[in-house]
């Protein structure tokens, strides 16, 4: 029996603005993508990595003559064989390629196989011998707080620390809230692992293609420990299964490199499902201790906050998320007054960094729980009590930074609250699928309490804090089979959040060509940062537009010459450019030599915080969103039914409004799991749960409806008014949903992910 391929829908040919679907969308949902883990070579070799078992210990020997001694083995490579830099990061390079001294997290690789098949280079693995002198480790924040214990790092376990003094600090208030919350460790769960395939060259440089958010980071990295110049490392972006920031560190990049250039022969390596929750960084877990100050009528007088997050075991983007959290501290509203105190700690417990929110999403369960229960105590409705101190566009944040763009909460509260809500539908019986836990549980109904909650997101946009943040795209106008084609080279990674289409869209909106070609990433091209930080759309798009109309000016300008007349009266109309006065000529006749530009983009400058206020302007942009959550628990079972999530985004231009819905929904998707089930559960440093068995993650079944309304407010700099998207869907809805499930139960539910003895009745 043989099976019909599926046929590809008719290419799209649509302009900014046009709802269009991916161009990958199809192979992906149908099996035919390529990702990283699916790449092959002749005569590649397969790699693996020996990690460590120990949350700390220290490294006496490695003896690797077993491994090296097996069939099919073709190099054993530890610490030792580095060429160059010992250790790589972003920010810090305090991570070791290969552990030397000590081993600071229960997963760091210590040694690197290459054998001619994937279970025998698992088996060398295995055949290393390592003495280790395993060593207390510092598995709790509150102990690495303090400077007396022993430390992760000789210089002490602070890995940053923020301090915000804004306003008057005796600052008192008619009502005061006060409550502490803790934040789980969750994991990025991308479903496509590690992977990457690197092939040597022969004359001692190599060709990497790798799933990664960020080429050229990555290869700065690489080619420092493998000590050789940029040119003899050429990196090339493969099928990305999904990042949300667990991309932007290295996992295989330099290992992968070190076994090919080392064997002479291409060699792949890809991660086990189990091995992937060890080779990448996760979300921070946080303890935070919150107050709040009011006067009687609901006015916002003063927010005191300590916050603690896991760094883990290395650097990784942590100084970054520790000055987004603490500078979004009092969320999307008016505060004159802020004592803040956010300290990033090392340990023990496995490193943490970039993930979708950065920082924002631990703060906002806080400020957010904080607002109903202050609303509470002032008998204000909890919606009212936002939108009297909802941020606008002049407003300051507590870090002294006006708010220069649009900042819709209020409008966002109104709209939502005006949404009707969804209706109950008894049944008798009550059907399963209706019930919280679904229809595999017995609940029948009989403890069922709906609840109502609403959240506000606020979230940066781009890089801050001065990062010389930017991208670079390349635009080729050319003739192909009579027609005129375009092509667009940057090196930006698409990982599902729709960026491909975004590029094309925008050439066809300003050359007017439909044959558009958007090459692969590469780092023959010059860098487009990172995917991340709602970024691309802004700082990548401007890119190939600024790239685009430096094109279109040269083209113009060629029109101008063989028409006789001023630039300023053509204009691009169906593969022709055609003058105020009638006379055109087509694009074809003016490309007899192709024009190409390569342009930068870089946003307005930002500055540092000022390290004893905190004050300055830090961020580039914001973005904003809001939900509102129904939801059903069993209080007597505490199991979970959400019944709907409504939400209301500015999103400052859709360019492609039906990727865009897709972002907000995916993002709600990881709220919901934060919320409910997502948890890396670490005990004494060692995770208990690296399997998608143990470690729950939403299904289809588990998604509820969701009511969207999108606000087109322009931002003054996004391409076309456009903005970022992805991260304030996932920031506000874990917020609502635990506020909706307060309302249900009536419990404190101080914790996320909520577990369900915690909404049990009387519990």
């Amino acid at each position: 029996m043989t099976t019909a391929p599926v046929k590809a829908p008719p290419l799209e040919l649509g302009r900014v603005g046009d709802r269009l679907v991916r161009p990958d969308g199809v192979a992906k949902v149908t099996g035919q993508f390529e990702y990283s883990s699916d790449l092959h070579a002749a005569g590649m070799l397969w790699g693996a990595t020996l990690r460590s078992p120990h949350a700390r210990a220290r490294i006496r020997g490695i003896d690797t003559a077993a491994a090296v001694a097996l069939a099919g083995v073709f190099a054993v490579l530890t610490h030792a064989d580095v060429p160059g830099r010992k250790t790589y990061g972003m920010e810090r390079p305090d991570q070791p390629v290969l552990a030397f001294d000590e081993v600071r997290y229960q997963g760091e690789p210590v040694a690197i196989v290459a054998a001619d098949h994937p279970e025998t280079a698992r088996l060398a693995a295995t055949l290393i011998e390592v003495d280790y002198e395993p060593l207390e480790p510092v598995v709790d924040v509150d102990w690495a707080l303090d400077q007396a214990s022993d430390h992760v790092h000789p210089g002490g376990n602070m890995l940053r620390q923020i301090r915000i003094r804004r306003g008057d600090p005796n600052v008192t208030a008619a009502v005061v809230v006060a409550g502490d919350y803790e934040v789980g460790m969750q994991d990025q769960a991308f479903l496509g692992p590690e992977s990457g395939l690197a092939i040597p060259d022969g004359t001692g440089g190599v060709d990497l293609h790798v799933a990664t958010q960020w080429l050229h980071v990555d290869h700065g990295q690489v080619i420092a420990s493998l000590a050789l110049p940029a040119s003899a490392v050429r990196m090339h972006l493969s099928g990305v299964g999904g990042a949300f920031g667990g991309r932007e560190d290295l996992s295989v990049q330099i290992h992968a490199c070190m076994l090919a250039l080392t064997t002479a022969r291409p060699v792949k390596m890809v991660y086990s499902r189990e091995e992937s929750f060890f080779g990448h960084v996760h979300r921070h877990p946080v303890r935070m201790h919150v107050e709040h100050g009011a006067e009687r009528d609901g006015t916002l007088v003063f927010v005191r906050a300590h916050f603690r997050f896991d760094g883990g075991a290395y650097t990784s983007s942590s100084p970054a998320v520790v000055a987004n959290a603490a500078s979004f501290a009092a969320g999307p509203y008016r505060m004159p007054n802020a004592h803040v105190d956010a300290d990033m700690l090392f340990t023990n417990n496995p490193p943490c960094g970039a993930m979708r929110g950065f920082g924002a999403v631990q703060v906002a369960f806080a400020h957010e729980a904080q607002m109903d229960r202050l609303a509470a105590a002032l008998k204000i409705d909890p919606v009212d009590l936002r939108i009297q101190n909802a941020l606008s566009r002049g407003d300051e944040l507590i870090i002294g930074q006006r708010v220069e763009g649009p900042a819709p909460v209020a409008e966002m509260l109104e709209r939502l609250r005006a949404m009707p809500l969804p209706e109950s539908v008894p049944t008798d019986p009550p059907e399963a699928y209706s019930m919280p836990g679904g229809i595999a549980n017995v609940t029948r109904g009989e403890g069922v309490r709906r609840g109502i909650g609403y959240a506000v997101a606020m979230k940066n946009i781009a890089f801050s804090e001065g990062f010389d943040d930017y991208s670079t795209a390349r635009v080729r106008l050319s003739v192909r089979a009579g027609s005129p084609r375009v092509e667009v080279h940057t090196a930006a990674a698409e990982c599902g959040q729709g960026l491909l289409m975004v590029q094309e869209q925008i050439a066809r909106t300003e050359l007017g060509v439909d044959d558009v070609d958007v090459l692969p990433a590469d780092t023959a091209v010059g860098s487009s940062g990172s995917t991340s930080a709602s970024r691309q759309t802004w700082m990548t798009g401007s890119a190939v537009k600024v790239a685009c109309e430096a094109v279109r000016d040269v083209l113009l300008g060629r029109a101008a010459d063989e028409l006789g007349v001023s630039v300023d009266d053509l204009r691009l109309d169906a593969g022709r450019v055609v003058a105020t006065s009638g006379t055109s000529v087509a694009l074809v006749d003016l490309l007899d030599v192709p024009i190409e530009a390569t342009r930068e983009y870089r946003h307005r400058a930002t500055g540092r915080m000022d390290p004893e206020t905190g004050q300055g302007n830090i961020h580039v942009a914001f973005a904003f969103a809001a939900h509102r959550v129904v939801a059903e628990v069993d209080v007597e079972l505490g199991l979970v039914r959400v019944v709907e999530v409504a939400t209301v985004q500015d999103v400052g231009r859709a360019i492609n409004p039906l990727a865009l819905e897709g972002q907000i929904q995916g993002g709600i998707a990881q709220g919901l799991g934060l919320a409910l089930m997502e948890e890396i559960q670490v005990v004494d440093g060692l995770v208990r749960n690296a399997s998608f068995t143990d470690y729950l993650l939403p299904t289809i079944a588990d998604m509820p409806p969701v009511r969207m309304e999108i606000l087109e407010l322009a931002q003054p700099d996004g391409p076309y008014g456009a903005n970022g998207v992805g991260e304030p869907p996932a920031i506000a809805s874990t917020a609502a949903i635990v506020a909706a499930l307060r309302d249900a139960t009536g419990m404190r539910l101080t914790r996320i992910p909520v577990r369900p003895e915690h909404m049990v009745a009387g519990s």
